[in-house]
């Protein structure tokens, strides 16, 4: 009997077939928003300006601004988070009024405030929420404690504000005296930054003279605020009131900047951005607040 040869079958696949084998690759870019206050020369809040007078840029490369509103318009999430130790124990019926009137005059129906007390320990008086009366109802009902932990209350705040949508703001009432161990500056500031949450730190003042203060807690309440595009005030039981009323100023005078970065490889995840203004009168003297960068990849 002949035996035949073997066969050597080639099949051939079709080029489109194994393309779309293949899993799509999705490139997702993120917006980032930033937040922009604009103050002249007294510090007061300026409006009016159009898209054409901002420069942004990430890590010193320029930016195109895809998304730009004016007195936005975006809900806010804020934590009033109040200082309840001894060392500002004097100013705290003063405290406590102004921070009824903040939270009446600026808050909205779209809008949520968290009350946050902390001295010893940290603890959420009143969860986010925009029923006056509830919020009310804590800041009548705050504790008190020997010690301050200002870092661990910014960390906790931060947190909190990080699962909350729109604008995310800190209020930090304090005269900045750390004086509880487990959070340091570093890790509330990263906290903050990754929360995208503004600090607005109402730094009050216990002692005039320097002899007694701890500047050093001062400093980093001032610190925080500069690097996440908030603002800071020193006040005292008098000048809180003020104080609260300039916060809101702000915050209600901002300016949104979206922008969708470049795709880059890099050592670090953090970004650093920076906001310029140009094309302004010559007699403008205007300063900008905006955070100074963030974190590209989650915690």
């Amino acid at each position: 009997m002949k035996v035949l040869p073997a066969l050597t079958l080639f099949f051939a696949i079709p080029f489109a077939a194994a393309q779309t084998s293949a899993p799509p690759i999705r490139v997702d870019v993120r917006l980032v928003n930033v937040y922009v206050n604009v103050a002249d020369e007294n510090g007061s809040p300026v409006g009016g300006l159009d898209l054409d007078n901002f420069t942004l840029t990430e890590d010193g490369h320029p930016q195109k601004i895809s998304v730009f509103e004016r007195q936005t318009q975006t809900p806010l999430a804020i934590s009033l988070a109040i200082d309840t130790s001894g060392s500002v124990r004097k100013d705290m019926a003063a405290e406590e009024r102004a921070a009824h009137e903040f939270a009446h005059a600026l808050l909205r129906p779209i809008d949520q405030m968290q009350v946050v007390e902390f001295n010893s320990h940290v603890r959420e008086v009143v969860p986010f929420t925009n029923n006056i009366k509830r919020i009310d109802s804590g800041l009548d009902h705050l504790g008190h404690g020997p010690a301050t932990a200002v870092y661990r209350a910014v960390s906790f705040a931060s947190q909190k504000l990080a699962m909350q949508g729109g604008r995310k703001v800190l209020v930090l009432v304090s005269d900045g005296g750390n004086t509880v161990h487990g959070v340091n500056y570093d890790e509330a500031l990263e906290q903050a930054v990754r929360a995208e949450a503004m600090v607005y730190s109402l730094i009050d003042v216990p002692i005039q003279a320097d002899a007694g203060r701890d500047e050093g807690g001062e400093h980093a309440m001032i610190a925080l605020s500069q690097e996440t595009g908030g603002k800071y005030y020193y006040v005292d039981g008098e000048h809180l009131e003020q104080a609260f009323e300039k916060v809101s100023a702000d915050l209600r005078t901002q300016y949104l900047l979206g922008y969708y970065p470049a795709r880059r490889v890099a050592d670090s995840d953090f970004r650093a951005i920076s906001v310029t203004l140009k094309n302004l009168p010559a007699n403008a003297h205007y300063s900008v607040h905006s955070r100074t960068g963030y974190y590209a990849t989650p915690q």
